[in-house]
């Protein structure tokens, strides 16, 4: 063989080697990663605490679900941490909880724990159950067979359960049947309800028939919150109507209502309002507004009119959050859902604690303040605390759960091109890419590990794509003999 032949044969094969080897180091850190990672303890961290907490901060994480299939790496688990951001005890979902969501101290030491069970071929069943985390013991259980993935019940009037039922899609009648009702114990029956469709007029965009976008009917209003705010009135919180709403019991009318459908200046799907009176008596609501990536508060003012009076956070500081509670001192307890933690921050958005719990947490309690909606009058507004504004975020340890990095690749993109031409197109490309990746991530790779696997995934397909072009005579030539 000639020297140029040699160097002919060779250079192909060269580069085949270099984008070999970039592949495989691409993809080597996070293969490391999947083989020796299993979810422990471990992965609970403290980030910044200037200030311990007052008591036990209880935790329930959500973990990770798709196609009905829980990711036993990504795992759901109520998790206490002590005022200095130690976890005292973990409380694993296992085969009787799939994901876990809304938790509420009740009887001084007790949890009323909110969850749903997978159940192959079937809906998800809600099961609730009252919980001692000093006897890591059940007391009691009930099972809603015909409620699906409830996201909120609590206990009322002694022993009957407040049950948000969303995903309540009827195919027979072909309506929607979302709603909400109070089911009490001692008699085993359902007491009271309230029916979404009977009282509201949001039938547009689902064409009349109450169902979801996609025609399925499955998730219409997404009511993700309901609490008792006073004798005879719930607080709820319709996520897919962009608003939240007092309803009457006796005469089932909405007595008050915050926000509207697609006004998403004032709320965009928002979660887990909590309601306020300020000294004055002025109506005041917190909600995290989740996708706005912010925590706002308004009051409503005497010509009726809702006022934003506090905004903390921002796309550049949280990722869909999904809790948010006043604290006696004046602080505001969040869940910062897809950054996998919880902080306590002050009026002026500065972190003074932190914790870090992967995967997906989904509500905080103060375990000796007992149930928020309970409380209410105990906690003070920013009106209150002369403290009203736009607030960002500041002193957070900003950690990946796991992994000790502190820089995010979409928060690098956004700040490696702000001040370009480009800089409007990237953003929007970086945050995007934070909504995303979160769900698709494994909690085992750091943000940079995943995007080196995802551009090893897209070197790899070009590099097939590129041998396909560069052997296409002989390709073609190979097809026409086994034709012929």
């Amino acid at each position: 063989m000639s020297n140029e032949s040699k160097t002919r044969f060779s250079r192909p094969w060269l580069v085949r080697a270099v984008v070999f080897v970039v592949i495989v180091s691409l993809f080597a850190p996070s293969a490391v990663s999947a083989l020796t990672y299993e979810p422990s303890d471990t992965d609970l961290q403290k980030g910044t605490i200037e200030s311990p907490a007052g008591g036990t901060t209880v935790i329930s994480i959500q973990g990770f679900k798709f196609q009905g299939q829980a990711n036993g790496k990504k795992p759901a688990r109520l998790v206490g941490v002590g005022p200095r951001g130690d976890v005292q005890w973990v409380h694993n979902g296992g085969e009787s909880i799939t994901w876990f969501y809304d938790v509420d101290p009740i009887n001084g030491s007790n949890l009323l724990v909110t969850g749903t069970k997978h159940v192959a071929g079937q809906k998800d069943p809600t099961v609730v159950y009252e919980y001692n985390p000093e006897t890591d013991e059940k007391l009691w259980t009930e099972t809603f067979e015909s409620a699906h993935d409830t996201h909120d019940v609590d206990l009322i009037n002694g022993d009957q359960l407040l049950v948000a039922n969303m995903r309540n899609y009827n195919p027979e009648k072909e309506v929607n049947e979302d709603r909400i009702f109070i089911y009490d114990r001692g008699t085993n029956e359902v007491v009271w309800e309230w029916q979404f469709r009977n009282h509201t007029d949001w039938t547009k965009k689902q064409g009349g028939t109450y169902a979801a976008e996609d025609g399925s009917g499955d998730d219409w209003t997404h009511v993700n919150d309901v609490d008792k705010i006073a004798e005879g009135q719930y607080l709820i919180s319709p996520r897919n109507f962009d608003q939240v709403m007092v309803i009457n019991r006796s005469t089932k009318d909405i007595d008050m209502r915050l926000g509207s459908d697609n006004n998403y200046d004032v709320m965009n799907e928002q979660h887990n309002p909590t309601y306020m009176e300020s000294d004055n008596g002025t109506p005041t609501i917190l909600v995290a507004d989740s996708h706005g990536d912010r925590v706002v508060e308004y009051a409503k003012r005497g010509d009726g009119d809702w006022e934003q009076t506090w905004q903390v956070g921002s796309q550049q500081s949280f990722n869909w959050p999904r809790d948010a509670d006043r604290l006696p001192n004046g602080n505001t307890l969040i869940v910062d859902s897809n950054n996998h933690r919880v902080v306590e921050v002050n009026t002026e958005g500065e972190v003074v604690w932190e914790f870090y719990a992967p995967w997906a947490p989904y509500d905080v309690e103060r375990m000796h303040l007992g149930d928020e909606a309970m409380s209410a009058d105990d906690r003070p507004t920013m009106a209150d605390q002369n403290a009203e504004g736009e607030y960002p975020i500041t002193g957070s340890a900003g950690l990946t759960p796991g992994t000790g990095q502190k820089l995010t690749f979409s928060q690098w993109l956004t700040a490696a091109f702000a001040g370009t031409p480009i800089a409007e197109p990237m953003g929007k490309f970086a945050t995007q890419w934070s909504k995303i990746a979160p769900w698709v991530r494994p909690v085992w790779m750091g943000p940079w590990d995943f995007v080196g696997a995802v551009a090893g995934g897209l070197l790899l397909v070009g590099w097939i794509l590129g041998e396909l072009l560069y052997n296409r005579k002989r390709i073609s030539s190979g097809v026409r003999r086994r034709i012929a």
